[in-house]
Order: C-alpha cells, then structure tokens, then sequence
C-alpha cells in the first residue's frame, strides 16, 4: 500500500538519523511523538536528503526547496521512576518520497550540533521552503545568526563578567582579574572543550595558546560561579515562555554540569530572578523567529541561549511532570 502524500496536518523534521537516538532522552523523539498524539503525520530526513530544484511549471518563481522523507510511526512510550520505558521496535519506518519541502506546513531543523558547512548549507535551502510559506523552526536565518555562545551577549548584564578574544594577552589579563575564569570554545557544545583555570595558575597562557589554536580562535572566558556546585539550570522556552527547567547538578570532582559529562539532572521550578531573564529574553526570540529555545542559568546569571537543537525535555517530563512537549506542540499547532 502506497504511503499518502503528506498533507495539512503533516510535520517534517530534519534530525539525525533515528539509529543513533536515544528515545529515552532525546528531545527530538519526544516532540515527535507529541506531535503525532495531536494528530500529525510525522516525516524524518537527515541533511544530506535536502535539495533545491526548478519549480516545474513555474520557470520565474525560482528554485524550490526539496526533500526525500520518510514518514515514520512512531511507538508510545511510559515513563517509570527508573526513566522512559522504550519499546522494541520504537519506530516504523515507510517508504522514501521525493517531495517539494512546501508540501509540509512545519519543517523541525533539529539536527544536533556541530553548526558546521553542512548545517549552514542546509538552513540556506530550508529558507527557499520558508518563502513558499513553511514555517520553519527554529528560522534558518536565525540559526546562522545566533551562536549559542556569543548570542547572550545582547544581554551582558544579565551574564557573569566575560570576554570575549583570541588575544592570549587580553585573556591572561582577564584571568587575573578575576581569579577563576572558565574558558569555553564558541563551537562546543555539551560541555566539550570547557576548562576551568585561574589567573595565577602555572602554564596559564600554554593553555590559552592552546584553546585559542595559537590565537586563530576567539574563546569565551567568563568567571567562574562558585553556585555552579548546586546545579545549572536549563530552562526550556516556546515561543518566548518558559514552559519548564531541569536543573543539572555536576558531580563530585567536576564543574561541568552537562548531561552529558555526567551531571545528574534534579526538578526544578523558577525564581523570579529567572523569569525576569525570561522575560528580557522573550522579545527578541519571538521577532527573530525562535520558537523552541533552552537557555542555561547558573546562580542567577545567563550562560547560554541553545538554538539549534535544545534538550531537557525528557527530564523535564519526567522529573517535573509536565507535559512539555505536548504544549510545545499545542502552542504551535495555535499558533
């Protein structure tokens, strides 16, 4: 039997290949099963299945977006007080078709990180679909344009003290200034590549020699937030709201908190000092078309805006009880 073409209430998202995820905690799954419980028809391609080509019957109109996707059925799963149940096949593949990207009304570009050549090209043929009327999320323009480092800066204030540079003279400087500095590369993610140093620390500019790749690369340095032993918090925002958090907790030995370097994740809620950040933040990612945006607090102070592919919802649901990717999917299907 012959898969239906996609129709109006047919979503389409661009992620990794469905073998390499995790269904117990990755964000994609969920919002992609949350989806398909409000009715959806869910599709997946990867990068490299997206194209551009003349638009037939149409030689002014320019070149289209393209797309061979798959629809996919994906199993339920249950969440136990050891974590997500997952069933034995999660997911159904159908068979590949050609289609114009157009012919879906929402594309997801949830492809994990590196923003590399690949991921660039591939949010500049995403935008040939969004000026046929897709909704495109989050907006290919703007994931070019926020880094997820460098993005927070529109809000310093709401930041620990940090440079920016690749200058090894200008990050010792700031090192002694401010005692314990953490150096982060602008294209890590997941808490790679992030070192904790201090100013008086021997082989202090052997090490910026080294993450600044002999000063080609600028680093982020920022002061060092001794709250970070209770935990960073990722607080996930649709459409400019916050709509749950997790707090990551690093453990003994380390000041990383990422999930993925071992950091154990706890419920959480919100102070007000975090949804004033919220609030401050919520204009900008709504006018530049953000609509599913994790941001990391620590003690307070604004560490990151994660644009690309954020995380947290599993443990959000989890921990937390509530249903974030169901009202993300809600709130988008209103919208």
């Amino acid at each position: 039997m012959a898969t239906p073409a996609p129709g109006t209430n047919s979503q389409l998202f661009v992620i990794d290949p469905l073998e390499r995820l995790n269904p117990a905690k990755d964000s994609s799954v969920a919002l992609m099963q949350a989806a398909q419980r409000a009715g959806q028809q869910i599709w997946v391609c990867t990068l490299q299945d997206l194209s551009a080509a003349e638009r037939p019957g149409a030689p002014l109109a320019g070149h289209g977006g393209r797309v061979r996707a798959q629809p996919v059925t994906l199993a339920p799963m249950e969440c136990s007080p050891s974590g997500w149940q997952v069933p034995e096949p999660w997911f159904v593949l159908g068979e590949p078709q050609q289609l114009p990207l157009d012919a879906f009304p929402w594309v997801w570009m949830r492809k994990d990180p590196p923003v590399d050549e690949a991921y660039l090209y591939a949010t500049h043929l995403l935008e040939l679909a969004e000026r046929h009327g897709v909704r495109v999320l989050n907006r290919p323009a703007s994931l070019r344009a926020w880094n997820e480092k460098l993005g927070a800066l529109r809000w310093s204030h709401l930041m620990a003290p940090t440079l920016v540079s690749s200058q090894v003279d200008q990050l010792a400087a700031f090192a002694t200034g401010h005692g314990d500095v953490v150096l982060k590369p602008l294209g890590g993610r997941a808490g790679q590549g992030v070192v904790r140093s201090h100013g008086g620390a021997p082989g202090l500019r052997a090490l910026l020699e080294l993450v600044t790749d002999q000063q080609r690369l600028p680093v982020m340095a920022q002061a060092f937030l001794p709250g970070v032993t209770a935990g960073d918090k990722r607080i996930l925002l649709v459409d400019g709201e916050p709509l749950g958090a997790v707090n990551r907790k690093p453990m003994a030995g380390e000041f990383r908190s990422n999930l993925a370097v071992g950091g154990a994740p706890e419920a959480t809620g919100l102070t007000e000092a975090e949804r004033q950040i919220c609030a401050a933040l919520a204009p900008a990612l709504q006018a530049e078309g953000l609509f599913f945006v994790g941001i990391d607090v620590i003690d307070g102070r604004l560490s990151e805006i994660n644009v690309t592919s954020p995380t947290g919802v599993r443990e959000v649901e989890r921990l937390g009880g509530i249903p974030l990717a169901d009202q993300t999917i809600e709130r988008l299907l209103a919208s």
